[in-house]
């Protein structure tokens, strides 16, 4: 609906609240009854027409989801997925930012989803999935200290929260306090959550790989990998543990399954770039 329509039926209400306070509102009483249902009908179909269209983009927004990254980050936050929270009613409206959030998040808004989410914990506080949903927002626009706090204060209600611990690992991993990463990922490992057990295992490797313990490294990033085959990254960064710790062919063999896992994929550009420039010779520093 535009924003004509929208003013057109602003004016037949105000019109109507006007012939209703008139003295003589009595005599008109059928006739007002009528335009009064004829308003709500069409009220009625113009957010009919808007739910739709909220539905449609929404469809857009998973569209786009899907697409590639553009960049690679050397230690990508975890990517949000899972089912979208219900919007349920509830009389301070909560939920609806909830939502909000999730979208933004989504889509890559996440200082908007901030706003939102802070805005849905004023109105019904210590709820652990806005809080959550809050610390992701929180993360991936690097406000560690605000993210740890909030990803803790989930623990406090859901100690069992496994991704939960994973971010609390990954945030401890960007500020190189390497032994809480370390407790935070090996309690996570352990979940039944597939996704957290494979983000920590990942995370893991990383934390090695900086910490130049080579071995670890590799081993952590290779069950990464069997966890789940399609976290590209974990290739690349697999083929940095064997490059620096000169294992040089089982370096090249990672940067090839990474190349030929989705040609797309901005990791798997990267692998390519890797094992092409050290297959002719050239100088190879495979960075973070």
């Amino acid at each position: 609906m535009g924003e004509a329509e929208h003013d057109a039926l602003r004016r037949r209400h105000a019109a109507l609240a006007a012939r209703l306070a008139r003295s003589d509102a009595t005599a008109e009483r059928d006739a007002l009854r009528v335009e009064i249902l004829a308003l709500f009908q069409d009220v009625e179909q113009a957010a009919s027409s808007l739910t739709s269209l909220k539905d449609d983009v929404k469809r857009l927004a998973a569209q786009w989801k899907a697409l590639p990254a553009p960049t690679a980050d050397p230690a990508p936050a975890p990517r949000l997925t899972g089912v979208q929270p219900a919007v349920h009613a509830d009389h301070l409206n909560a939920s609806t930012f909830v939502e909000k959030g999730w979208s933004l998040i989504a889509l890559g808004d996440h200082a908007g989803a901030e706003r939102a989410l802070v805005r849905a914990l004023e109105l019904a506080p210590d709820d652990p999935r806005t809080e959550a949903l809050l610390g992701w927002a929180q993360m991936h626009q690097e406000k560690y200290d605000e993210a740890l706090l909030s990803f803790q204060r989930v623990l406090m209600r859901e100690p069992a929260n496994a991704m939960a611990r994973v971010n609390l690992g990954f945030i401890c991993l960007k500020r190189e306090i390497f032994g809480e990463a370390i407790e935070h990922l090996s309690r996570a490992m352990r979940a039944e959550d597939r996704k957290a057990a494979l983000y920590a295992h990942f995370y893991m490797g990383l934390v090695y790989l900086e910490r130049e313990m080579f071995d670890d490294a590799t081993a952590f990033l290779e069950r990464a990998i069997a966890l789940g085959p399609n976290l590209i990254e974990a290739y690349y960064h697999l083929g940095r543990a064997h490059w620096s710790h000169g294992v040089c062919d089982r370096a090249l063999e990672a940067w090839r399954r990474g190349a030929d896992a989705n040609k797309f994929n901005p990791w798997a550009k990267r692998c390519a770039d890797m094992l092409e420039r050290a297959e002719r010779g050239a100088a190879v520093s495979p960075s973070a």
